[in-house]
């Protein structure tokens, strides 16, 4: 059987690193891709196993896509697995949001996925197999206030994992979608918005009861038995069915929580 290759955009940190490190500890060789090079290279060094590469690439930039899928291809001829992690954050309700934030949003959320599955799936469909995963948010499920371009784009991310789950359900490749809520990561870092939002979003991580490890974990397992919904974070899967099963007191529950969040 031959070695999986699998491709991880934003693997410098956070999610994508701890997804690089089970994807490697399985056996697979992984292609680490970043903005940043220091960072990504020690990504890639910290990895168990053999064949990893590091590789520089902007997800918001169809150029850069294009060139980091030419790369893909002169060194491994494809990818088994596509995980389109990359994203950035943002935060402030409607009236606090500027076209600029809007369009760096959807660039880099929502549009770095279609670049990633235009690029990569023809190959897949052409060989009959292959797994696409694409990380969300429960921003692109919940409908909550506050973060108005970001629960935007995700829901965008879920919206496209699905249909294209429909498209391709018969063609032997698998589609998830990745939706957890808060959890420590750096995704603050590189996020747009107020302050204020800054701050709760903050205060939401460093009170969550998840970490880093727990949610990589719960997404390789999902990912691996082939589900396509995934929610990782401990409180969000009754969340989820809350508002599938009984929208009123969902949306009570929400604006509640909300109030309270931004106070």
């Amino acid at each position: 059987m031959s070695q999986r290759r699998v491709l991880i955009t934003g693997a410098g940190s956070g999610l994508g690193l701890a997804l690089a490190l089970r994807y490697a500890r399985s056996g697979a060789r992984v292609a680490c891709v970043d903005l940043i090079a220091d960072r990504v290279e020690a990504a890639r060094a910290s990895l168990p196993g053999q064949g990893h590469i590091a590789l520089l690439a902007d997800v918001g930039s169809d150029e850069s896509m294009q060139t980091l899928f030419d790369q893909i291809q002169n060194q491994w001829g494809g990818v088994d697995v596509l995980i389109n992690n990359a994203g950035i954050a943002s935060g402030g309700p409607m009236t606090e949001t500027t076209m600029e934030e809007w369009r760096k949003l959807l660039e880099v959320d929502l549009l770095s996925v279609v670049r990633g599955c235009r690029l990569f799936l023809p190959a897949m469909l052409a060989a009959g197999k292959g797994q696409i995963l694409s990380t969300a948010s429960f921003a692109g499920l919940a409908g909550a206030p506050g973060i108005m371009s970001y629960g935007v784009a995700k829901a965008g991310v879920v919206a496209l994992s699905e249909q294209l789950r429909a498209e391709v359900h018969d063609k032997g490749i698998l589609v998830g979608v990745i939706c957890p809520s808060f959890f420590r990561t750096n995704l603050i870092d590189t996020a747009v918005g107020s302050d204020k939002t800054r701050k709760m979003a903050l205060r939401l991580m460093d009170t969550s009861p998840d970490t880093v490890d727990s949610v990589a974990d719960k997404v390789f397992k999902a990912a691996e038995r082939g589900k396509f919904l995934i929610i990782p974070t401990k409180r969000e899967p009754m969340l989820w069915r809350l508002k599938r099963w009984f929208p009123s007191i969902y949306f009570k529950v929400l604006t509640h929580v909300a109030k309270s969040k931004m106070k």
